[in-house]
């Protein structure tokens, strides 16, 4: 079987490559942005028609954290949805019956009852920080559910909570709130700071799923047989959470990558920073009641992604 993976530099792509290239005698396909620019329609039709394709992981996406979708808004919303309807639509014309598309846990409303459940989807005001990417991943599943129902594709769509690990941005502004911090912790260490400033208040609670894990729901969920994931879906809310089902605080995790990364200095919670939404939580029975279950606690998935940090660092200030 032919299965291209989108975006397989990306934290997500790279570590379904790494799963997929793990089991079975798959060929992977993937493409460098260099070699393939997925905001081009016509660029991604002639990959699709070239390859023969059998199945795609559409893990290509533009993100960033609160800061970077704040400053950037236009590009967020602009960029993933000409990468989610570039790659769905020549899925579609080259014949592939079998596509995951990976979204967020962003499209659910600020104000959703915790912990999220997929029924949660369009019934609230998003959280205005994010607002652009969330409508963008709402389209992409709409996207699938609509070439399901008109076409009898079978394209499925995932929603990670919050993701870490190996080959994330470790940006200290413009990345999300694991990598932000344990760069910056990092950083503090080598230059002997004595204090470490953590943005916002530490109250809001957050769920955090290894991103190894992700790549094992979305292997899982993308095999399903087709009945199995039908009894469990519905065509127009046919999207899973995944997730651990466990949250911690923000204060929690700042003292957990203290820990992992060794900071003994005093933590300072800014609070003229914004906080996002104060609880996210998905609610992942609908996935355990397909078979499936995380198994990398935060402890030790933070701890193996600082080794990775450490290990990629000076690449990863070229970048």
């Amino acid at each position: 079987m032919k299965i291209f993976v989108a975006g397989h530099q990306g934290m997500v792509g790279s570590a379904i490559v790494r799963a997929l290239s793990s089991v079975g005698e798959n060929t992977l396909i993937t493409a460098s942005r260099s070699e393939l620019d997925l905001l081009d329609q016509q660029a991604v039709q002639s990959f699709f028609q070239a390859h023969k394709i059998d199945q795609v992981y559409l893990a290509g996406a533009k993100v960033g954290g609160i800061l970077a979708n704040n400053e950037y808004p236009g590009q967020f919303i602009y960029e993933n949805l000409m990468i989610q309807a570039n790659t769905i639509n020549a899925a579609h014309l080259t014949d592939v019956q079998q596509l995951l598309f990976l979204g967020s846990s962003c499209i659910y409303p600020k104000f959703s009852e915790q912990p999220m459940s997929e029924g949660a989807l369009l019934t609230g005001v998003l959280e205005p920080t994010n607002e652009p990417y969330a409508i963008a991943k709402i389209a992409g599943i709409k996207l699938c559910e609509s070439y399901n129902r008109q076409y009898g594709r079978d394209y499925r769509s995932v929603m990670p909570t919050n993701l870490y690990g190996p080959n994330d941005n470790f940006h200290p502004d413009n990345s999300h709130v694991i990598p932000a911090m344990m760069s910056r912790f990092h950083d503090a260490i080598a230059n002997n700071n004595k204090v470490m400033e953590i943005w916002g208040s530490g109250t809001p609670m957050r769920e955090f799923l290894h991103v190894d894990d992700m790549a094992s729901a979305s292997i899982h969920v993308m095999n399903l047989e087709h009945g199995i994931y039908a009894a469990h879906t519905n065509t127009m809310l046919s999207h899973i959470n995944v997730g651990t089902g466990v949250d911690c605080s923000i204060k929690e995790l700042a003292e957990t990558i203290a820990k992992v990364t060794g900071f003994e200095g005093r933590l300072y919670f800014d609070k003229s920073k914004p906080d996002g939404t104060a609880r996210k939580l998905m609610d992942i029975s609908r996935l355990k009641s397909l078979g499936w279950q995380s198994r990398i606690s935060l402890e030790d998935g933070l701890r193996s992604t600082y080794d990775w940090f450490k290990a990629n660092d000076g690449i990863l200030r070229q970048r």
